[in-house]
Formats: structure tokens, sequence, C-alpha cells
């Protein structure tokens, strides 16, 4: 039976895109299987103790870029830093994710669009259009997937996966939760290939 990663995450998250190709190596060099859980941050955060990033104390805020650039090389990326139309409203973008997983459909070939066109082209996935062009790049119904990200049956899940987030101990972007082992961050990815590589039980907080 394939080891089983629940990925929260959500499309607003720098750090989501630094490392989602990677992780989606690791859990198939390894056989893993993945359920996708994208998460609303600042729900997320008010519930476990986080701040947004503009309520967080200027050196938290300074250090955040020196670590983004770190990471742009370390994971040989191209990205901006402080992209035009970033903070936006990711609820239409991650519901479409869910909405493409209802319809039985796999978003990866979205997200794989998605992330950069956030971070490197600079797009505002705020706006239903662009992600509506996004969604048909991946060869997936964009404007049926948009118009189903604001159902109720998309925000029931969009809920659930902040309860499951919670009740998992997660309380950021990205998550990967192994066998109930929490491993978060995408600076913690090779200690997530570490575990699945050794085939070891899952480490818990009791002493």
């Amino acid at each position: 039976m394939p080891r089983h990663i629940d990925y929260y995450f959500s499309l607003q998250s720098p750090w989501a895109y630094i490392g989602h190709r990677l992780f989606r190596d690791i859990a198939a060099s390894h056989g893993a299987a993945v359920a996708v859980k994208p998460v609303m941050l600042l729900d997320l955060f008010a519930e476990t103790g986080g701040l947004p990033l503009a309520r967080r104390h200027p050196a938290r805020q300074r250090y955040r870029i020196v670590e983004l650039k770190r990471w742009r090389d370390k994971r040989g990326l191209d990205f901006h830093l402080q992209p035009r139309n970033w903070p936006f409203n990711a609820r239409l973008a991650d519901g479409v994710v869910i909405a493409a997983m209802q319809a039985g459909l796999d978003p990866e070939p979205y997200l794989q669009r998605a992330f950069p066109a956030i971070w490197e082209q600079q797009l505002n996935l705020g706006d239903a259009e662009v992600i509506t062009r996004l969604a048909d790049a991946a060869g997936l119904p964009g404007r049926d997937l948009v118009a189903k990200s604001g159902s109720d049956a998309v925000a029931a899940v969009y809920e659930q996966n902040r309860q499951d987030a919670i009740a998992a101990d997660v309380f950021g972007s990205p998550a990967y939760v192994l066998d109930g082992e929490i491993f978060w961050g995408q600076d913690r990815l090779e200690l997530l290939a570490d575990a699945l590589k050794s085939g070891r039980s899952a480490y818990t907080s009791e002493p």
C-alpha cells in the first residue's frame, strides 16, 4: 500500500510555489499518494495564532525577503519577491483546484501554471478571466470550473480542509502530513524525502 501525504497549501503562499515541483517529484519517486487540500490561510492563521504578513514585526518581514532570495537560488527559480498582483484573495484560484477534483479531473496541470503565473508572470489570480485562461491552458474546462469554484459544495470542502488542517496541527502553508507527521514548509522537503526513503514510523510530539 502506498504511503499517504495530505498536502495543505494555498496558491497565495510563495513557499508552496517554491516547493511545489520538488514535492511532486519526491512523492512520485516514492509512489506516495497525495491528497491535495487547499486551505484559506488567513482563517488558519486566525485559528492557530499566526499573523498576516503586514502585521508581522518589521524584522520578520525583512528576514522573509532574505529567505525568499536564498530559496530562489537554492531551488533554481526566477521569480519576483513582491509580485505586482500579490497579495490577492485566493478563494477563487484555490476553489478551482477543488472544483477540478470534484469533477474527477487532475488539478496538477493547473497548479503547474498557476504558481508561476503569480510569482513569475505577475498575473492577478484574483481575476476570474485570468484563472479561466490558466485552466484552459492546462486542458481543463476553465469557465466551468471557475463558475463551480464559488459553489456551496466547493466552499464546504474548503472549510473541511481548514478543519482537517487544524485537527492535524497544521498552521501554515505548505504543510505535508505523512502518516500523521507534519513537515511544515518547503524547507522540510528533504526531511520528508528521508522519511519516505527510510520507511520509518511517524515521529510524534510525545517526549
